[in-house]
């Protein structure tokens, strides 16, 4: 299995647009930059830290299945 071969995708675009929020918001509501978001929005994170995917969900006041899914 290469690096590429994961399935894991991220919905964070879909949440952002359901709750009318930006990047930018989410980052300040958050304390992650704009950047490290941009990347796990557009699928090309490696992993994400437990604390990020828990200030995101606080945040966007779902459950991290709600963010990630296996496909």
């Amino acid at each position: 299995m290469t690096d590429d071969d994961h399935r894991v995708v991220c919905h964070l675009d879909r949440l952002l647009e359901a709750r009318g929020m930006t990047l930018v918001q989410l980052a300040e509501l958050t304390g992650i930059t704009v950047a490290n978001l941009s990347v796990l929005k557009n699928g090309r994170a490696r992993a994400i830290r437990f604390t990020t995917l828990t200030a995101v969900c606080d945040a966007l006041r779902c459950q991290p299945g709600d963010v990630l899914a296996v496909v």
